[in-house]
């Protein structure tokens, strides 16, 4: 097992499979390394591909204080891994959790990354329920507390953007809330409270988000309602941005749809390396409806 110590002592469980262009895939709340199974088995035939276990999900450590958890230190431990693993720049793929803190990771560190896809990420952004949104985590933390995660899963499971996963899959989905009952309850409950509970929402990072150089792919599923309007924005707000919309697809997007996922996500990574991944055409003028002259 390999494991890398961060710059505040840290140590994060990672693990590495394949060769050539590197990529890191940055887990979701609900998930784990583990989450990444389906991409690592596609990716790894042509990729040096790496995920670990964020801070507060075993078999990382799990710190007691919640002030070792925030979105910055998210960020900071995509580089850490990175830098333990002989890694110096890297295409960051993350869901959800894991897509706030790859974009975060590509404002404070753009010189570490290749490209970025942020998968999900939206949920607590909308600036009408951010007060609703921190509520909800200060609750799925005590929940986390005092069910214990073996018994929270069984809810948080079936949220209203995970129900798709278990009608299209019941198996997958099931093994995704056995994995989820495995949880540290102390880790998901700082993780909640440090990182959802703080973040800045993504509309308030517009003008870093403007100046943004790095290719960006933003991937939503369509059912996934408070994830849509945020991926909407970033399109328009990212000057390399391009957004998919999943059709009839909730949160779990990598596990709910894989072969789509990795579709996406390889023909995003095969451009960026052609060079093709480009800023939108000044042309493309979102407020001209017909060009008449």
């Amino acid at each position: 097992m390999a494991f890398a110590t961060t710059s505040d002592e840290i140590k994060l469980f990672y693990e590495t499979a394949g060769s050539g262009a590197p990529i890191v895939f940055v887990h979701e709340f609900g998930g784990n390394h583990w989450s990444w199974e389906p991409q690592l088995n596609f990716f790894a035939r042509r990729h040096r591909c790496l995920t670990y276990a964020a801070r507060g999900f075993p078999p990382s450590d799990c710190p007691e204080d919640v002030t070792s958890y925030s979105q910055a230190r998210a960020a900071a431990d995509i580089i850490d891994v990175m830098s333990a693993a002989g890694i110096d720049k890297a295409n960051l793929v993350g869901l959800s959790m894991g897509g706030f803190a790859v974009l975060h990771a590509g404002l404070r560190y753009p010189d570490r990354v290749l490209s970025l896809t942020a998968a999900g990420a939206g949920y607590g952004a909308e600036k009408a329920h951010e007060d609703y949104f921190k509520g909800v985590s200060a609750q799925v933390a005590s929940n986390f507390e005092t069910q214990g995660a073996k018994t929270f899963a069984k809810t948080y499971a079936e949220g209203a953007s995970r129900v798709q996963f278990q009608e299209k899959d019941p198996r997958g989905w099931q093994l995704f809330a056995d994995r989820l009952a495995q949880h540290s309850d102390r880790g998901a409950a700082n993780t909640m409270r440090g990182v959802q509970m703080q973040r800045p929402s993504l509309y308030d990072l517009e003008n870093e988000f403007r100046s943004l150089r790095v290719p960006v792919l933003v991937m939503v599923g369509d059912e996934d309602d408070h994830c849509l309007q945020p991926g909407i924005f970033l399109k328009k707000t990212i000057p390399a941005c391009g957004l998919v919309v999943f059709p009839k697809t909730g949160h779990t997007l990598n596990l709910e749809e894989p072969a789509l996922f990795n579709h996406h996500v390889a023909e995003f990574i095969a451009q960026v390396e052609a060079g093709s991944w480009r800023a939108r055409d000044p042309r493309a003028d979102p407020s001209q409806i017909m060009r008449i002259d």
